[in-house]
Order: structure tokens, then C-alpha cells, then sequence
């Protein structure tokens, strides 16, 4: 046995002293979908309700003498390193942006209570982890990286000693989001060549893909931060040297609305809540049903940290990618009974959710922004068809990211 899956063995059994494994759910909706033994390593039922707070746990126990523990995050691993200073009696400072949403902030300090400061600096992450670098050198703390440490690594590699241990095999296949790396580079080692790994990151922070193809780490020119929980701009640089030999195939790249569609069908049909990054290895499962049938398969849910206040943008994101729902703009005549004309070419299952037109002086027609939505996708092809026999002019602006940021 390696050293590495020892120590991770070890770090496993550390953890019994604060938290119990996370359930290994074996889910029928997807296992029958899929014709595969699927099962969901339920990471969003931790403590913290992600798997941040094994890294910071391991790592944490490992500098008995320091007292005062630093780091800078948004989100999960800020949850998990005040959890574990709450526990163990330590000083945490966590420093996050100023933009950070409010519920992010109030659960951190629910978790480390007295334990922990919250400092927040810096409109964006990277001015944010400099003034937390810089004050933790000043003040003598243990910096805890949210990724990029070899003791986190370990610590997010009791996943797999709990897989193994809870299927009493190993599985066929693990699919594992990546957004650092740490919690992927734990998995993979433990498991080695006897687990085929998959890793997935949204397309809007391909971080490991972009590794890969140059052959070192290398910072993403723009990072879309709609899956916060892995939209990391560069992998790690101790990540990457555990992942650097990963064929470049087995890294898949999802669109960020596509996970819209999975967090709502979850919610919906299973009653799981996951965050963006939590459903990207059930989304994933679509790119490879061709071989996975009759396959055991565990897709890591990696959070469940879901501000329901997005939920408005994450249905309309999973309506928007299943072409349920669309957007564009309608030149219309200006004169009365325009628009009756137009809502007679509307079809039964055609639903108006937007309409903004203001009437223009002078003018013989007028642009309106329409939002609609539909029951089945094929509606909206005939829909078009039927406002250019009309003789309408129409732009859909659906998928033109300037214009949906602006208008939608």
C-alpha cells in the first residue's frame, strides 16, 4: 500500500471524531436513465454541507502548535476552516470580498462563533488573497490554502477510503468536479489506475483543461463565476503535478446552463439540493452514457451551499438551454391593434413572461422586448415560422450574452 493511501486512511479515521462518512446513495432516477449502477457520494450532507471541511480538518491537525489559522474564500472552504477552529479551539481569520452575498458571511461566522474574524476586503478574490497573504505573514499565522496543499489534498482524499469502504469495492468509475483540484487530485490518487477517474469543470473555468494543453498551470483569460464552487481561474500548481498525466479526453467541459437543468431536475424530482458545482458530475453522466451501461459509477455532489435566491436565474438558465424559454426583439408597427395581431399568432402553449415596449413619437414602428415561454421547444421554430409569413422582423437575443446581461 502506497504512502499516500495510508495517510489517507489515517486522515479518514480523524475525521470519525468529528463527523460521520457522507452517505453513498445509490439513486434510481439516474441508475435506470443511464442503465448503470449510479451511485452519489452525498459530499452537500457534510457538517458545512460541502466537502471543504476534510481538507481543513487534516491539514489543521497536523500543526498542533500553531494557534492561528488564515485564509482567504468566498464560499465553502471558508466554512469548513471556521467549522474546524471552532472545534479544535483555534484562531481563524478568513477574509473574503466585499461582494461576498451576506448569507456566505452570516454562516461562516455561525460556524466559528467566537473562534474566527471575518475581514472583508477587495471587490475581487485576487485582492482579497493578497491582503490575507500579506496580514497572516505580518501576524505569524498557518495560511490554509483551499486547494493547494499537499495536507488538504489528503484530506479530500477520505472521499475515497469512504467509497471504498461503503460499496465494499471499488467502483468502475468516479466522476469528480474539479475546480482547484484539491478535492480530484485526493480522489484519484488514493484510487490510482484502479478507478478510471473522470473530471469535469464547467466551460467558463476549464482550469485543469487549460493545464493539460500547455503542459503546466496556466490563468484563464476570463472566468465565468456562475458555478462559484469550481471557477478557478488557475489549477493548482501541487494539484496539477498529481494531475498532470490525466488523458486529456477524460476531462469533460459542461456549460454552466446545462447544470441549471440537473440543480432543478434534483430539487425538483429527488429533493436534493446542490449548488452549481455539486451538479456537475450528474450532468456529466449524459456525455458519457455510450459506456457506461451496466458500469458501477459514483458522482461526487461535491455542495449543497444553495442561496435559493438564485433560483429565479437557475430555472430560467435550465429553461433557456432546454429551449423552453427565449428571448428577443419584435419590430412592430406602430398603430391600434398592432399587438392583437401579433398575440393571434401566438400558439396554445406560447406564454408571454416579459414585454417591454414604450411607443416612440414620429415613429411607424416600435421595438419591444418579448420574453416567452413554451412547453416544448419545437413551439418556438414554429412560432418564428409563422411571425416572418407575417412579414415581422424579430432578433432572438437568447443566447447573445451582451444583450442577456443587459435586457434579461
Amino acid at each position: 500500500m502506497s504512502d499516500f493511501r495510508t495517510q489517507a486512511q489515517g486522515a479518514e479515521a480523524a475525521m470519525r471524531d468529528v463527523f460521520p462518512p457522507t452517505p453513498l446513495q445509490k439513486n434510481v432516477l439516474l441508475s435506470e436513465r443511464f442503465g448503470a449502477d449510479i451511485y452519489l457520494k452525498r459530499e452537500d450532507l457534510s457538517p458545512v454541507r460541502s466537502y471543504k471541511i476534510r481538507g481543513a480538518l487534516n491539514a489543521m491537525r497536523k500543526q498542533p502548535d500553531r494557534d492561528l489559522f488564515v485564509c482567504a474564500s468566498a464560499g465553502n472552504h471558508a466554512q469548513g476552516m471556521a467549522f474546524m477552529c471552532r472545534e479544535m479551539g483555534k484562531k481563524g481569520v478568513i477574509f473574503m470580498p466585499v461582494t461576498t452575498p451576506q448569507q456566505k458571511i452570516q454562516k461562516t461566522r455561525m460556524f466559528g462563533g467566537d473562534n474566527i474574524e471575518v475581514h472583508l476586503i477587495g471587490d475581487y478574490f485576487d485582492d482579497t488573497l493578497a491582503a490575507a497573504q500579506k496580514w497572516c505573514a505580518e501576524q505569524g499565522g498557518y495560511f490554509l490554502s483551499p486547494f493547494d496543499d499537499d495536507d488538504v489534498i489528503e484530506g479530500q482524499a477520505s472521499i475515497a477510503v469512504e467509497i471504498e469502504a461503503q460499496l465494499g469495492r471499488l467502483p468502475d468509475h468516479v466522476i469528480l468536479p474539479v475546480g482547484g483540484g484539491g478535492m480530484s487530485a485526493g480522489v484519484a490518487s488514493y484510487f490510482g489506475e484502479d478507478v478510471h477517474s473522470l473530471y469535469v469543470e464547467p466551460t467558463g473555468g476549464a482550469c485543469l483543461r487549460a493545464a493539460l494543453a500547455a503542459g503546466s498551470p496556466v490563468a484563464l483569460d476570463h472566468v465565468d463565476t456562475f458555478v462559484d464552487g469550481a471557477a478557478v481561474g488557475k489549477i493548482g500548481a501541487k494539484t496539477f503535478a498529481r494531475l498532470k498525466d490525466v488523458p486529456l479526453p477524460d476531462v469533460l467541459t459542461i456549460d454552466e446552463d446545462r447544470v441549471c437543468a440537473t440543480i432543478v431536475e434534483m430539487l425538483n424530482v429527488e429533493g436534493i439540493v446542490l449548488e452549481p458545482a455539486g451538479a456537475l458530475a450528474l450532468e456529466a453522466l449524459g456525455e458519457v452514457r455510450s459506456w457506461i451501461r451496466g458500469k458501477t459509477i459514483v458522482c461526487l455532489t461535491s455542495g449543497g451551499n444553495f442561496d435559493f435566491e438564485r433560483l429565479p436565474e437557475v430555472k430560467e438558465r435550465a429553461q433557456r438551454y432546454a429551449g423552453l424559454q427565449k428571448y428577443f426583439i419584435l419590430r412592430l408597427p406602430q398603430r391600434p391593434g398592432a399587438l392583437r395581431d401579433f398575440l393571434g399568432h401566438l400558439g396554445p402553449e406560447d406564454n408571454i413572461t416579459r414585454f417591454e415596449y414604450m411607443k416612440k413619437s414620429a415613429r411607424n414602428f416600435g421595438s419591444v422586448l418579448i420574453g416567452m415561454e413554451t412547453k416544448r421547444p419545437e413551439n418556438f421554430p414554429a412560432l418564428f415560422a409563422r411571425l416572418e409569413q407575417a412579414g415581422l422582423t424579430y432578433t432572438d437575443i437568447t443566447n447573445d450574452e451582451t444583450l442577456a446581461q443587459f435586457v434579461i
